[in-house]
């Protein structure tokens, strides 16, 4: 192994972008909802390679996926291919295929104490995949690198995921709440396009280290999600069986059990059944209504479900479903096997609640990386309170389902901002984030003053703030929406309103300088890519 790199020069990747014959050297790429753009084997066959058109409306990039949670990290590289969408004229890119370039073996997640991710051998983790993969640093174009679960906890998290996506703003970097894991590991277990293709109603259970993801998806949109704090490996001991972690949630299931234990005590087999037994029965528990189920409201990280039990199937993920499955079988002195024993027998015993599918992923059900460069050019018609507002870096994109065709009612649109921002685990006025709207219909005084009312009842501590506030269109209405806030509505926030611009969920995007004379500005979209299986690569897809 060569020498440890300084993790903040260890990645340094190139920021090339492909220009092709008679394509514009800006390569923004829109991607439609689930169904509407998988990519069928027979569409780009190799003999298509040699053709002219195809090979200037295609391109490929190799990207990474560093995933760090409670209990495990892994690295996934992947090729993907980019096609130019509609026709001739269109300069709009989107992601048609992945290759699987090299897969890490999955590996704890490396600890130092009990308040630090031990940062040197979670460096030579990843350097070690660089390796085996025998893919230089500089041949990456764009990745993303995401920590969740327990990992979130540890007071140098922050510092980690930033240091290891600091690539001049090729890697997108996202500390992902439980909101957000549960539509990350929806999307990454195949569980949203297996309900989109199964027109049905199903509930993703994902059980990691440290927690229970559950998401509820119908027709493939994600309707709820919520966390729970059961995991396998709340607690761990060694080839002897003396405890060598506990979590705070892992010390509370082993008390409720009667199984109470402490950091160097020791904990038999029996132990572990029944805890893990007490974990199983509280999941079970949390997705269904039975005056006989115990009380999980101590469990709950996030709101409980609404969308309960029964669904037309449930889908496991998470390194226990592993042991679900029955795929592995390996013990690595923590709750992880017992718990899938048990999760796998509670269930089997009330079929009533769905039938167990398959997953397409379980513990690599996570994110494979991003796709980049997409840039788009915004609308002339843009709003700056100030020129200070740009240029901004790495900014999560969040689209609410909000139908902007129509009358708008403000009350409405502001609920629906606010449930997205719960959605995925934001709160107004501590991250910095951009709100992206399809904007349909005219663009009527009476409409887009309702829009703006909407905005400003959503957000109130944010717009009355210091912190910045992006908007994003793609009608051509930005200078309204930001002069109605500045002057109607007193916003008092910096204000940055774009139009033009196409983006959605799981989009996260820089926006550069403004460009004169042309009065515009570009935006550089980089957006999570999730492996869909046999039937596409799907990347940055919309939450209802």
């Amino acid at each position: 192994m060569k020498p440890l790199l300084p993790m903040n020069n260890f990645f340094q990747v190139r920021g090339q972008m492909p220009v092709f014959p008679g394509v514009d050297e800006i390569l923004p790429m829109y991607l439609h909802d689930i169904g509407e753009d998988h990519f069928h084997e027979e569409e780009g066959s190799d003999s298509l390679e040699y053709n002219g058109l195809w090979v200037s409306d295609h391109f490929h990039m190799t990207s990474v996926g560093v995933d760090i949670g409670s209990a495990s990290t892994q690295v996934v590289f992947s090729r993907l291919t980019l096609e130019r969408m509609g026709g001739a004229l269109s300069s709009r890119y989107r992601v048609i295929a992945r290759e699987s370039l090299y897969r890490s073996p999955v590996m704890l997640t490396p600890y130092r104490g009990a308040h630090r991710i031990d940062e040197r051998r979670l460096s030579e983790i990843v350097e070690t995949a660089y390796q085996n993969a025998g893919i230089p640093v500089d041949d990456v174009d764009a990745g993303a690198v995401i920590l969740t679960g327990e990992a979130i906890r540890r007071e140098n998290a922050k510092a980690i995921a930033d240091t290891l996506s600091v690539h001049g703003g090729k890697f997108v970097c996202a500390i992902a709440g439980h909101n957000m894991e549960a539509l990350l590991a929806a999307y990454g277990s195949g569980t949203v396009e297996l309900s989109y293709r199964r027109k049905a109603r199903l509930l993703n259970v994902d059980i990691g280290g440290g927690t229970t993801k559950l998401a509820v998806i119908e027709n493939g949109h994600v309707l709820e999600t919520a966390a729970i704090h059961v995991g396998g490996r709340l607690i761990a001991t060694d080839d002897h069986g003396t405890v060598t972690r506990i979590e705070p949630g892992g010390a509370f299931a082993a008390q409720a059990a009667g199984k109470p234990v402490s950091l160097g005590g020791t904990m038999s087999a029996t132990d572990k059944v029944g805890i893990a037994r007490w974990m199983a029965q509280h999941v079970l528990a949390a997705i269904a209504v039975n005056k006989n189920n115990p009380n999980t409201g101590d469990l709950f990280l996030t709101d409980r479900l609404t969308e309960l039990a029964p669904y037309d199937g449930i889908v496991f993920s998470g390194g226990v479903a592993e042991y679900i499955y029955g795929l592995q079988h390996e013990e690595f002195g923590d709750l992880g096997p017992y718990l899938g024993q048990e999760i796998r027998r509670c269930f089997s015993e009330h079929p009533q609640l769905g039938e167990i599918l398959p997953a397409s992923e379980c513990i690599r059900a996570t994110v494979l990386g991003a796709s980049e460069y997409s840039l788009q050019i915004s609308g002339n018609t843009i709003y700056l309170s100030n020129t200070n507002v740009l240029p901004v870096r790495n900014l999560q994109v969040l689209h609410p389902d909000c139908d902007l065709h129509h009358d708008i009612d403000a009350s409405r649109l502001a609920e629906q901002i606010r449930a997205h921002l719960r959605r995925f685990d934001l709160r107004e006025g501590e991250t910095e984030f951009a709100l992206s709207f399809h904007w349909g219909g005219s663009p009527s005084y009476e409409r887009i003053r309702a829009f703006c009312s909407g905005l400003k009842a959503a957000l109130p501590v944010l717009f009355s703030s210091r912190r910045q506030v992006t908007i994003v269109l793609d009608g051509d209405i930005a200078k309204t929406v930001g002069r109605l806030l500045k002057e109607e509505f007193q916003v008092q926030a910096p204000l940055l309103v774009l139009d033009g611009i196409l983006l959605q969920d799981f989009d996260f995007v820089d926006i550069g300088r403004l460009i004169e004379p042309a009065g515009v500005v570009p935006v550089t979209v980089k957006s999570l890519v999730f492996d869909m299986g046999s039937s596409g690569v799907r990347t940055g897809l919309n939450v209802h």
